[in-house]
């Protein structure tokens, strides 16, 4: 049985699904847009609305607290193709207050060439802000596209001390 529920955040409520204690899905859009970005497999488990999830909220909420290594106790899981899988894996190791750029992520994920996959990896990620397609610049420095909008990125950085 899937897990779903809501966590209030200083840049907004964060949604989350889990099954059991492996996060799912986690985004800044509401349950109702998670749902339907999960694979049909998935969609067919029932899906039980709590006022938490067993761990993965407190961990959540001592990132925002300010434990910037908390989200790294969560374990997650979502959909993708190996490609997707090994960029995701990347994200995960990039500490709090770093960014790496998108050719970087491509070239760690075994693809150097693999720059335009790389950043669709990161705006397929189901899973954010735990897998932290956030700590992801373009080459240049700016900060580049995020799926809950530049402001919601630009929080994260700073509240991890990668912005000034």
């Amino acid at each position: 049985m899937l897990l779903s529920t809501s966590l209030k955040t200083p840049v907004g409520e964060l949604s989350l699904i889990a099954d059991e204690d492996i996060l799912i899905a986690a985004g800044f859009s509401g349950i109702a847009n998670l749902i339907s970005r999960l694979d049909k497999h998935t969609t067919e488990q029932k899906l039980s609305k709590s006022s938490r999830i067993p761990i993965i909220s407190d961990l959540i909420s001592d990132y925002f607290d300010g434990d910037l290594n908390s989200l790294n106790g969560i374990r997650a899981r979502q959909s993708g193709a190996k490609f997707s899988q090994d960029v995701w894996k990347v994200m995960r190791k990039i500490p709090a207050g770093k960014t790496i750029s998108y050719s970087e992520l491509a070239k760690r994920a075994g693809s150097e060439a693999a720059v335009r996959a790389a950043g669709t990896a990161c705006g397929n990620n189901l899973i954010a802000p735990i897998i932290p397609c956030h700590r992801i610049v373009k080459s240049g420095g700016g900060l580049g596209n995020y799926g809950y909008g530049v402001k919601v990125k630009e929080w994260l950085l700073r509240h991890e001390g990668a912005l000034k």
